[in-house]
């Protein structure tokens, strides 16, 4: 994570040389539309609204926030393709919109060809975590308890996550009772009331983890965890596929290059600038910013529709 966020950074200098010709030039011609699709008051809803604060102090463009969500992003996506691709309307979902939960749908009214994806802001610290009063320090601890009999109810917050919860236990041999949650919140509040055993924490639950109060028992990511380096990956537990993921600003299809430049490189200066609100709260909510903009956001988004196909294929034998 640490080497893709200094990667980021670079490709973040490169981006805002190439675009400020362009930040100087474009002003979008009416107020901008930010379609959120996430639930009011979470972390990821925070972020956008921040965001957009300071798009306008900026900037001086005048963004609408609106809430939007539903069906894993698609709510949005299947609105957002029908504004106009002229820099007047974006939204912000995950990678996942646009790769498992579109493939798992199979109809689900969009494409990645409906949209331009301008930049990412910050990525997930996805980890299986457990109450540390549970007794378990590693993950083989958790395997050996539910051989031995123990029930494990796992709790997930997307389908994506639900299949990569019993590919692992299938991996070890054993069978979690998986748990589908209204977000990484229902996860948490499902540990904390003793309904669920262990869940998937998209970094919601760091304070927890740095006050010993819960554990990363294994990262979903392809990398190490930042506030959990010890835990192992999925990868490291024997499965393919990760759950690595980040939030993700897209536009209408047919924007302008020059609306592109400007608007992306925008966004990821206020994400990658501490000394904004956005860019404090991303630090101490998602661990940093991940900045990933042009062909390599391109490049990532058809991975992950790839990804997406051979995970379904997998859990589905």
């Amino acid at each position: 994570m640490i080497k893709r966020i200094l990667a980021s950074l670079v490709a973040l200098a490169a981006l805002a040389s190439a675009a400020a010709t362009a930040q100087a030039e474009w002003m979008p011609g009416g107020p901008i539309k930010m379609l959120i699709g996430f639930r009011a008051g979470g972390g990821a809803d925070t972020q956008a609204r921040l965001i957009a604060e300071e798009l306008e102090e900026r900037h001086g463009w005048k963004i609408i926030p609106e809430q939007m969500t539903g069906k894993g992003g698609a709510v949005l996506a299947a609105a957002l393709k029908e504004e106009p691709a002229d820099g007047t309307a974006i939204g912000i979902i995950v990678t996942e919109s646009l790769g498992y939960n579109m493939v798992a749908a199979k109809n689900a009214g969009y494409q990645q060809s409906d949209f331009t994806a301008l930049t990412t802001t910050a990525g997930f610290q996805m980890g299986i975590v457990a109450l540390t009063s549970k007794g378990w320090n590693t993950f083989d601890e958790l395997v050996e308890a539910a051989r031995a009999g123990e029930q494990i109810r796992f709790g997930a917050m997307s389908p994506k996550l639900a299949d990569l919860a019993y590919l692992l236990g299938k991996a070890h041999g054993i069978e979690f009772n998986i748990v589908m949650t209204q977000g990484g919140k229902g996860v948490m509040d499902g540990l904390n009331a003793g309904d669920l055993d262990i869940g998937w924490g998209a970094g919601i639950q760091n304070n927890a983890v740095l006050a010993g109060d819960m554990i990363n028992l294994a990262s979903g990511l392809s990398t190490r965890l930042m506030v959990s380096p010890d835990a192992p990956t999925i990868n490291e537990l024997g499965l393919p596929f990760s759950a690595d993921g980040y939030f993700i600003f897209v536009s209408p299809d047919g924007i302008t290059a020059e609306a592109r430049e400007a608007l992306s490189s925008a966004i990821a200066s206020i994400v990658s600038d501490g000394d904004t609100e956005a860019g404090g709260f991303i630090e101490k909510a998602f661990g940093g910013s991940v900045v990933i903009a042009g062909e390599e956001l391109d490049a990532l988004l058809a991975a992950e529709e790839a990804a997406a196909a051979a995970l379904l294929e997998k859990a589905s034998r």
